[in-house]
């Protein structure tokens, strides 16, 4: 179908394009011309830009009005259909042919080439030669500013000026006002079949209908005028004979049947439509008055402002079934808002539904960089999550903003449908592109939204999100693409050797601006918030004051170790300047029950510790956790927030609140806690409760059953019913964090400069092998062992790890570390074959 259009939007890969009756398409950009094509297939092979092939965005401007056949029409999954477009000449003038060539014809071209004295223009005429003269394409240049020169690409409204050689060359021009005077005449012989949209003609009324009128045209002709293309100024008065001017729209390829328009924008070819005021999109119109009801189609209203509206049926009332058509009767009052503008029409497209006259968001223009919106999930793709902000707005949650830690499998924790709550990262209108972030520390920030560096000033405090970490420090990313660098020495109170086993890609992090030069892009920033000095007036602050900040459960800090206590640590939160004091209970500075003490025991006052979780905020009682698996539980979404979230056969990640004889009770974060029964504890039997579980522990628990009236909930701990499928997975995960743990102590005791054993422990890992000398036989079968590596530790082997060696005291041997207890001074090791030949 052949139809005339008007550019809405222009980006680079595609032009949008408004259509006759308040519909839309767009002309992707391998749809322009056989030339413009044949270009970018060239510069994918090359693999470079080619200097000659211009953009969408340097050739097309928004108003424009264009030729266009449609190519498909497709249904989208959000159940709208999309019209795909081509102005490719070759297709849109595929009806005409050399012989049909005739002078004062107003046709679509490209162009195609640049040359000294003109342009050839692409027709799409197999075997004809059109030429532009630069002279008669001269003042149609000025007045586009766009530079000395048409380019490659660039379509064209063409009248023909000169015809030789029986059609096979013929020259044109595209002189705006030449463009403008032309009429399409019974002399240059127009068939249905090679008819096109945006000719003009003299045309007489037949008849005139309450939805339109019929045509005659071009003497053989006959066309429709729909209600909403008549002149708005003359749509009662006219009658049968009445001679006019008409422009044609549309051209149906299979029932032949002409479509036109009377409104004047369109009566000189090279025109525009009139445009609506940009500050008239998506305003609320109190009273617009019904000049007109078709119960087929919709209602023609009245603005305030005088100009006419139009409502398609389905948003007149809430359904179909609700419409009643005497609500519409003419100068009846509606309050509306202003939905879109048909450019093709040059009419306000509004709706009378309720939902939509109080919707916050109506076109990209509405939303601005930091504005918190709720959505819903569109689609799970390989780059990330597309969430459905409102009718006709789209955005992009990328993998690393779906949540505070990164997701190995999204599909997991969201569904299609799923509403979910996002912070606006950056927004183009014009691109029509919203970046969004799932990040609960961003989302929920109260902190000022940095997306300008004329913002960045000295002192701000803001939350942004690592980008990269290296030796020289953070690269840090706010709003609207802005980003800065933290060195390496204001990483930390502490020095930091290898930023990167610290910060991770995507971690939320809080920073303070140290400087900034914005016509350069250039920001330094600060992770030390508490090292810069304080205004008297704060310091002087009552206790009491100083504890008024609430955190949520779940919110990430940074700490400072004040002072260890018998049960924990108490800890001041560096985000506030040290203001606020927490404590850490010594069973959650880790997963791992000996990890626990250990930390403990290595951790001195003056210590940082980034990345601690928010557990409860009690008043003046913040309780404080450093447990990986219920940080991420907590991260990803895997938690129950109150008992009514609870159902049967959640996996959820506790710990250990207390050990009973008759079983364990668990408790989760947000303070919901269940009961796992003795015989449900332990894929083993159990006699004694406390030798399978302590205080603090970290478990996977599997809800059992619910009593509702009791608020009781029953678990399971058995290790073959908590896996979620990939039980290898979960336990190399688990060893992983485990070492590194392992690592951050070694690396504590390191910078202390502490004595030698410790150091020696430091050394002792499992895997090495040893030098050892048997000390003593013990009556259990196991042995003592010493070396220089082992000087002041107790190294000793069970029966089983001595294999089938018999050892005398003073013989010399090799051994592999199973395990190092430093708190006790006591490695493990084992004298086993197939252990030691298994060491690479």
């Amino acid at each position: 179908m052949l139809l005339l259009g008007c550019i809405k939007e222009v980006s680079e890969y595609e032009l949008a394009i408004s259509l006759p009756n308040g519909l839309s398409g767009f002309v992707p950009v391998t749809q322009i011309s056989n030339a413009y094509s044949k270009m970018l297939s060239k510069e994918v092979a090359q693999g470079e830009l080619l200097e000659d092939l211009n953009s969408l965005l340097d050739m097309y401007s928004p108003g424009t009005l264009v030729r266009c056949i449609v190519t498909s029409v497709e249904k989208r999954a959000d159940g709208r259909r999309s019209i795909k477009l081509s102005i490719d000449p070759k297709k849109v003038n595929k009806g005409l042919n050399t012989s049909s060539l005739a002078l004062g014809m107003l046709l679509s071209g490209s162009v195609s080439s640049v040359e000294d004295h003109g342009y050839l223009i692409d027709i799409g005429v197999s075997g004809t030669h059109a030429f532009l003269p630069r002279q008669k394409a001269q003042n149609y240049i000025k007045a586009l500013k766009r530079g000395p020169d048409l380019k490659i690409g660039q379509n064209l409204n063409c009248i023909i000026v000169e015809v030789k050689n029986e059609g096979r060359v013929v020259r044109l021009s595209v002189d705006r006002s030449e463009v403008a005077a032309s009429l399409a005449t019974e002399r240059q012989n127009w068939t249905l079949s090679n008819l096109l949209p945006g000719l003009v003609v003299k045309a007489r009324v037949q008849k005139v209908a309450p939805l339109g009128m019929k045509l005659s045209f071009l003497s053989s002709f006959t066309g429709i005028v729909d209600f909403m293309h008549m002149d708005p100024e003359k749509s009662m008065n006219y009658s049968p004979d009445q001679v006019m001017k008409a422009c044609i729209l549309s051209i149906h390829p299979t029932s032949k049947v002409v479509r036109l328009t009377l409104r004047q924008a369109f009566l000189q070819p090279g025109g525009s439509p009139n445009q609506l005021s940009s500050d008239r999109m998506g305003a609320v119109v109190e009273e617009s008055t019904v000049k007109a009801f078709y119960k087929q189609f919709g209602a023609v209203f009245e603005l305030d402002d005088g100009t006419l509206a139009f409502a398609r049926l389905k948003h007149l009332s809430k359904n179909r079934k609700s419409l009643k058509p005497v609500a519409f009767k003419a100068g009846c009052k509606h309050k509306c808002r202003i939905i879109d503008y048909s450019l093709m029409d040059e009419m306000c497209i509004v709706s009378l539904k309720y939902q939509i006259i109080e919707a916050r968001f109506l076109q990209y223009q509405d939303i601005h960089t930091g504005d918190v919106v709720q959505g819903k999930v569109f689609a799970l793709k390989p780059i990330g999550m597309q969430v459905k902000v409102a009718d006709g707005i789209k955005g992009l949650v990328p993998l690393m903003h779906l949540a505070d830690v990164t997701l190995k499998q999204p599909e997991k924790k969201y569904n299609i449908g799923h509403e979910v709550r996002c912070r606006v990262l950056e927004c183009n209108p014009e691109g029509r592109k919203l970046i969004l972030t799932l990040k609960k520390s961003l989302v929920q920030s109260k902190l000022p939204v940095l997306s300008h560096y004329e913002d960045a000033k000295p002192g701000l405090i803001t939350h942004g999100f690592v980008v990269c970490a290296r030796e020289f420090g953070c690269i840090v990313k706010f709003y609207n693409d802005v980003k800065g660098l933290v060195p390496n020495n204001e990483l930390s109170t502490e020095p930091i050797s290898c930023p990167d086993k610290v910060f991770h890609e995507g971690q939320v992090v809080k920073v303070m601006v140290l400087k900034c030069e914005p016509q350069q892009e250039r920001l330094l920033l600060s992770f030390r918030l508490s090292s810069k000095s304080a205004p008297e007036d704060k310091k002087e602050c009552s206790p009491k004051k100083k504890q008024e900040v609430k955190y949520q459960i779940g919110e990430m800090v940074d700490v400072k170790v004040l002072k260890k206590k018998d049960n924990g640590l108490e800890v001041s939160i560096l985000e506030d300047e040290g203001n606020v004091i927490a404590s850490i209970p010594t069973v959650h500075l880790s997963d791992f029950v000996a990890t626990c003490k250990l930390l403990w025991h290595c951790l001195q006052e003056g210590d940082v510790l980034p990345r601690v979780m928010c557990l409860s905020d009690k008043g003046e009682h913040i309780i404080l956790s450093r447990k990986s698996a219920v940080i991420s539980a907590v991260q990803e979404e895997q938690v129950v927030r109150s008992f009514s979230e609870i159902q049967p056969g959640m996996l959820l990640t506790g710990y250990v609140r207390n050990v009973m004889p008759f079983g364990v009770f668990v408790e989760f974060p947000f303070g919901v806690t269940g009961l796992a029964p003795k015989v449900s504890m332990s894929d083993k039997f159990v006699t004694d409760t406390k030798d399978h579980f302590e205080v603090g522990q970290t478990v996977i628990a599997k809800v059992m059953s619910i009593d509702e009236e009791k608020q009781r909930v029953l678990l399971n701990l058995k290790v073959s019913e908590c896996s979620s499928g990939d039980s290898a997975a979960e336990s190399f995960a688990l060893l992983n964090q485990y070492f590194k743990e392992m690592k951050e102590i070694r690396n504590l005791l390191r910078r202390r400069g502490e004595p030698s054993m410790a150091r020696g422990l430091c050394e002792l890992v499992p895997g090495k092998e040893l030098q050892l000398v048997v000390q003593d036989m013990k009556e259990d079968g196991s042995a003592l062992f010493s070396g220089s590596c082992v000087t002041g530790l107790t190294v000793t082997a069970t029966l089983y790890h001595l294999g089938d060696k018999n050892l005398v005291p003073g013989e010399k041997t090799k051994a592999l570390v199973l395990h190092v207890d430093a708190l006790t001074s006591k490695v493990y090791v084992s004298l086993r074959e197939e252990l030691l030949k298994q060491r690479p």
